[in-house]
């Protein structure tokens, strides 16, 4: 079912012009402020009512252990679930005697707007209390960006009748809050219960303190606060602390028209090996630098990364405003995932929610670490140290599986495998080569040679060792990977999965080129000259599946003999399929739950030609149900690539829109990562042709007949190139360049050089014509209809 759109179209904000506390959770993660360091779904300041409280830190998780009926060797002893940490959002207002809450009382008015811009969360309401009074409220929330460990709140409250009244509020910060019970989808988190212990409270006149530490997993959290006040009238400030919990009481009586202003600055820092005392002296550090700073030093420092950023990343779109501000809020998300990381993971979530346990998936390396690496690359960076950081676990996997090389995680906090369904888990060996390809992207597009001799070195020839001893060659020679899971979780444990075998490739013959490049330091990790040719040969060799008889790839060795599945008589509320069939029967059946074979037409488009695209495109079409958010964007790529322009735009709608929509029915757990980045690449690499398989970057640019204009930059290696596309030309131009910069690009295949005071403008070939009709299974076309031409 498609929830009837909450948000009204605008440019930069995503704005909600009424409280509908049916749907709070969702638009909690909606609404959720993160610098990748610090997480706060976007909960009403008192408190209550909500769908889903949630104050979250990178990677800061607690162990549980993993159940099975059955366990076997080798399988995952424990997983790692993401904590509610300490709550610093709460401001609890009484008005004379009663409590602000939207379910009682009149809610006269209600707002809340998500400035994609500014950063901030800004809040007004106007609420008459049970007894007739009046209050006017105002709060502004933050995360910073220049800042990592700080947040903040402005809460303003005037009296909006005409007698005087008495104010009392309460700002606190909560440990242990009780959290609704989660349902039994395997995309949700598992409940902890009370998961912190209280080790130290402390209260200042205007603030305090609370450091807690996890049971099993022996994390220390420290949270603070401290408050400004500017009342005109006389004013009583308290603080009073218990174990899992510190209160800042602040009283006054307002006369009409008169306002209270309190900013609440909040601190957060975690640590497995810091000691008490020093995680209490960093976040009493880091809130004498926001004081130092004040509220206005906040705004302004957060405007001026978000100016920079979008200078950077923009995308402007001319015929689809629902698109337009879909993709800039998509950004904003994937920005806050990973601009603060700093060398942890971005998860599948971000730190919107608890989703998936707050796990970072191979959906990083594959569809955020693109769209950063051409937007914000030191994110990418540190993501791929993070990555790095996790090799000795990796090691370990790989030894318990009998592997050589390093065998990382499908789903992971820390780096130890966290899936306890080893088919989909510890089968889906692609993640080694999705990281190995978004090291290379990284270092083609950066050009940053020092981190790719460092750990990008390491990282690749650990993986090239894993491929090598996972797969084998056959009588014939040819090389095969046996007994894996691809992208496509409905096909798991099969031969030759044809995305896992062309990632691998890539991943052989980069890592041997390399370990050539830099020869000393690969000598120091045991590279033979011997060793790097074995991985050209398994790379050569490289068994790719097709069905000669119906001239199409298939996605696994013998997919295409497999029965088909019966769409016919599946009923639309069976979907998505995994809650209601059992996997036995999905992996048996030509169903698929994501774009597998289509995702490495995207990726390794290389390997095809223009001819298999469109047959496979349109095989693969018929029999994708979509039942992932990391489907659309890849099908909307290629959708345009082959031709089908109304088609791509539809999917493109689908993957910007996941979210606001509430499509699948799922965001009250976090926004979803992957296909909010998704709407960036289908926009990009879809309308504006992107490529980047060789050294220079490539297009292709069409665009459906709804769009007009389509305009984005791209960082390459230093240089920032701003490609706009018009239904019949392309403009290629340098922005922010020095005046002797120059870049070489392609452009529907033709070379041409772009400098800094020649924009280059080409004509866009016409797209194909007469293509056959294409058909998804039944009830499963795109969800979202496409905008009204524009004449």
């Amino acid at each position: 079912m498609i929830r009837e759109r909450a948000y009204p179209v605008e440019p930069w904000h995503i704005r909600e012009t009424q409280l509908d506390v049916d749907v709070l959770a969702q638009s909690e993660s909606v609404f959720a402020l993160s610098n990748g360091h610090i997480g706060l779904r976007g909960n009403l300041d008192e408190g209550e009512p909500h769908g889903l409280p949630g104050t979250y830190l990178n990677s800061f998780y607690e162990l549980r252990p993993l159940p099975y009926a059955e366990a076997g060797y080798g399988f995952p002893e424990s997983g790692q679930t993401v904590v509610n940490v300490t709550n610093g959002k709460l401001i609890r207002l009484l008005v004379d005697d009663e409590p602000l809450d939207v379910r009682y009382g009149e809610l006269l008015a209600h707002e809340r707007i998500l400035d994609l811009r500014a950063g901030t969360l800004h809040r007004t309401l106007h609420w008459r209390s049970p007894a007739g009074r009046e209050v006017r409220v105002h709060s502004t929330r933050l995360v910073s960006f220049r800042q990592r460990s700080v947040a903040a709140i402005r809460f303003e409250v005037e009296v909006a009748d005409d007698q005087p009244l008495r104010l009392i509020v309460q700002s606190e910060l909560v440990a242990n809050e009780t959290l609704p019970p989660q349902s039994r989808d395997p995309r949700v988190a598992a409940v902890l219960e009370s998961p912190l212990q209280a080790e130290e409270e402390l209260t200042t006149a205007d603030g305090g303190l609370l450091i807690h530490r996890t049971k099993v997993s022996g994390l220390r959290v420290a949270a603070a606060m401290e408050h400004e006040i500017d009342s005109p009238s006389r004013t009583t400030i308290e603080s009073e602390g218990y174990e899992d919990w510190v209160r800042t009481t602040i009283g006054c009586v307002l006369e009409p028209g008169q306002r209270l202003r309190v900013v609440k600055y909040l601190t957060y820092g975690w640590s497995s090996r810091r000691s008490l005392p020093a995680l209490r002296d960093q976040v009493g550090a880091a809130l004498a630098a926001a004081r130092l700073d004040g509220w206005d030093g906040l705004v302004r420092e957060q405007q001026e990364y978000l100016d920079e950023f979008w200078d950077a990343a923009d995308v402007q779109i001319d015929g689809d405003p629902e698109v337009q501000q879909a993709v800039r809020f998509g950004l904003f998300h994937v920005l806050q995932a990973g601009a603060r990381a700093e060398r942890r993971p971005i998860a599948a979530k971000g730190l919107t929610g608890p989703g998936y346990d707050g796990h970072a998936f191979w959906d990083t390396e594959m569809f955020v670490l693109p769209v950063l690496t051409y937007t914000h690359p030191a994110a990418v960076r540190d993501a791929l140290y993070w990555r790095y950081s996790t090799l000795e676990q990796a090691y370990e996997r790989a030894r318990t599986l009998n592997l050589s090389g390093a065998t990382f995680p499908w789903r992971t906090i820390e780096g130890p495998e966290s899936s306890g369904y080893w088919p989909a888990g510890t089968a889906a060996f692609h993640v080694a080569a999705d990281i190995a390809d978004a090291l290379r992207r990284y270092v083609l597009v950066s050009g940053d040679i020092e981190l790719e001799r460092e750990i990008g070195l390491t990282l690749l020839v650990e993986t090239a060792r894993l491929w090598r001893s996972l797969g084998h060659h056959d009588r014939d020679g040819q090389f095969h990977i046996d007994g894996v899971t691809g992208p496509d979780e409905y096909t798991a444990v099969k031969n030759d999965n044809i995305y896992t075998n062309l990632m691998a490739q890539r991943n052989l013959r980069v890592a041997a080129e390399v370990a050539m490049r830099h020869r000393d330091d690969a000598f120091h990790l045991g590279v033979t000259d011997e060793e790097a040719a074995a991985w050209r040969d398994a790379a050569a060799a490289m068994h790719i599946p097709y069905d000669q008889e119906i001239d199409v790839h298939q996605q696994v060795e013998g997919f295409t003999r497999l029965e088909e599945w019966d769409f016919a008589h599946t009923p639309q509320d069976k979907y998505p399929l995994l809650l209601h069939y059992p996997y036995f029967d999905l992996y048996r059946k030509q169903v698929v739950k994501q774009a597998d074979l289509v995702l490495a037409m995207h990726w390794r488009g290389d390997a095809f030609t223009p001819e298999e695209k469109l047959r496979n495109f349109l095989y693969y079409e018929r029999r994708t149900v979509r039942d992932s958010s990391l489907s659309a964007c890849t099908q909307s790529v290629l959708a345009a690539e082959v031709g089908y322009l109304e088609l791509a735009h539809s999917y493109l709608r689908e993957a910007a829109l996941m979210d606001l929509h509430d499509l699948n029915e799922n965001t009250r757990d976090g926004v979803h990562m992957a296909s909010l980045a998704g709407s960036w690449i289908a926009l990009v690499a879809g309308f504006g042709g992107l490529r980047d398989d060789e050294d220079v970057p490539s297009f292709a640019p069409r665009l459906p007949s709804r769009i007009g204009r389509l305009e984005f930059s791209l960082q390459w290696r230093g240089t920032r190139l701003r490609v706009t596309v018009r239904p019949d030309e392309t403009t290629y131009a340098l922005h922010h360049a020095e005046p002797d910069a120059v870049m070489d690009v392609r452009h529907h295949g033709e070379s041409v050089r772009v400098t800094c005071t020649e924009p280059v403008t080409l004509p866009i070939p016409p797209a194909p014509e007469n293509l056959p009709p294409v058909e998804q299974p039944p009830g499963r076309a795109p969800l979202l209809r496409l905008p009204e031409r524009v004449s």
